[in-house]
């Protein structure tokens, strides 16, 4: 019923950007194609589609309980109406997303205790999610931008690209340590993000997100319902640079934000008379706002190919903070080098690497620590966990990018109580 209904949303809807309305081929570079002519009729009148598949294949050569090949994937289908062509509503449009996840995850069928997934694409429920249903309009020809409706929040705020399978180099940071209330796609919250775009310099935004853990449910997550046990608002504020370097006009990305949730939280390690939880067993304190800090860094360093200026090396520093009273896992970091166009006879493949360490918080650690002195373990002490991946990008066809990676985890949970992992996976993508 659930799948009959998100496909019918879909047919009832569409999507269209400000330059669809003069494509001669909507369907140029997908798989289904431009469907006899209608697809790009419907972009010329305001109706563009969507529908994108993710898979990925991955199994643990090393470390984890038993060797072990999983799988998992997620469909999206995708619409936006263009309310100008549409309706005459100048610079406005609504965006419709639902997404669908199916398979296992390596990290919990082998055991491997990773704090992060090496199947970033698995998790919030193997379930159909209504995961973007919002309104957009723009004012002053572009200088104010607002958004309102069911939102990820990493859509906009520390918004980084997923072509790694590990979670830690996938997607937006702060979602990877504070999962527990910033929540990453494909799960949505009632929301508004207002954005000031400064000619020449980048731009300052905010927003206000629901808190709300009843979003995290699979019942009834395709609908735009509003579940009860709301704890308070998420504000972020996100300041972003977009300076070009040198000659060729190299482009970067550099944003720097800060977030707050009014939320009344737990505190990870002293109970509520101020002593440790672990050897009390009291109910931990109530502590009042949950915050951190991030900066997501992104720039373009070589153009071997004027004439096409996306070719070249690019290197991404990604780095996220979260406070110590609320957060397990308090901060993390990750470093990398993606190569586009490595060969002139594959323009459109990517060489990647990256490096990163997510770190417990040393509460947490301290707390385990006291628990192995009082004889009521053992258990094992948590520090930080070292995740490595490469992978090769293989644009097949213009519809088809598989990525053979392969992934090596030091310490997995921060502990070496787990052995070094090392998964060798495969991540493919299909836009129909």
């Amino acid at each position: 019923m659930i799948s009959r209904m998100a496909i019918g949303l879909l047919l009832l809807a569409g999507i269209a950007d400000g330059g669809a309305a003069f494509a001669q081929d909507a369907g140029a570079g997908k798989l289904t194609g431009d469907w006899g002519g209608v697809r790009t009729d419907l972009a010329k009148a305001g109706i563009d589609f969507q529908l994108g598949y993710t898979s990925e294949l991955a199994y643990n050569a090393a470390g984890g309980t038993k060797n072990q090949l999983s799988y998992d994937d997620q469909l999206s289908f995708g619409a936006t109406f263009d309310l100008d062509r549409l309706f005459g509503v100048h610079d406005a449009k609504i965006q419709l997303t639902i997404t669908d996840r199916n398979g296992r995850n390596l990290s919990d069928d082998a055991q491997l205790g990773t704090l992060q997934q090496v199947q970033e694409v698995f998790g919030r429920g193997q379930t159909w999610r209504l995961t973007q249903f919002w309104y957009e309009q723009k004012y002053f020809s572009g200088l104010l931008d607002w958004k309102i409706g069911r939102l990820t929040v990493g859509e906009d705020f520390a918004s980084f690209t997923c072509s790694f399978q590990n979670l830690t180099f996938c997607g937006s940071q702060p979602g990877n340590l504070v999962g527990n209330y910033w929540y990453n796609w494909p799960v949505s919250q009632w929301a508004t993000r207002v954005k000031v775009n400064i000619d020449g310099v980048g731009y300052i935004q905010t927003g206000a997100y629901q808190m709300n853990p009843g979003f995290l449910n699979v019942d009834q997550a395709v609908l735009p319902n509003n579940p009860s046990g709301t704890t308070g608002v998420m504000i972020p504020v996100e300041f972003g640079w977009t300076p070009t370097f040198g000659p060729a006009k190299l482009p970067g990305s550099y944003k720097f934000g800060v977030w707050y949730d009014t939320s009344t939280a737990s505190d990870v390690f002293t109970d509520d008379d101020g002593n440790p939880e672990v050897l009390t067993g009291r109910p931990f304190r109530d502590r009042h706002g949950r915050y951190g800090a991030y900066i997501n860094f992104l720039q373009q360093l070589t153009r071997p190919d004027a004439s096409d200026p996306s070719r070249g090396l690019s290197v991404f520093l990604n780095a996220t903070i979260a406070d110590q009273r609320t957060s397990t896992v308090d901060n993390q970091i990750a470093v990398g080098l993606i190569y586009k166009g490595p060969f002139d006879f594959r323009p459109k493949d990517e060489i990647a690497v990256a490096f990163g360490r997510t770190h417990v918080n040393g509460r947490v650690a301290r707390g385990q620590r006291l628990l192995n002195e009082a004889g009521l373990g053992p258990v094992a002490v948590q520090d930080a966990e070292y995740a490595f991946e490469a992978y090769y990008g293989l644009q097949a066809t213009d519809w088809l990018m598989a990525r053979p990676n392969i992934q090596y985890i030091r310490l997995p949970g921060g502990t070496r109580h787990n052995d070094d992992v090392v998964v060798i996976g495969l991540k493919t993508s299909i836009d129909f």
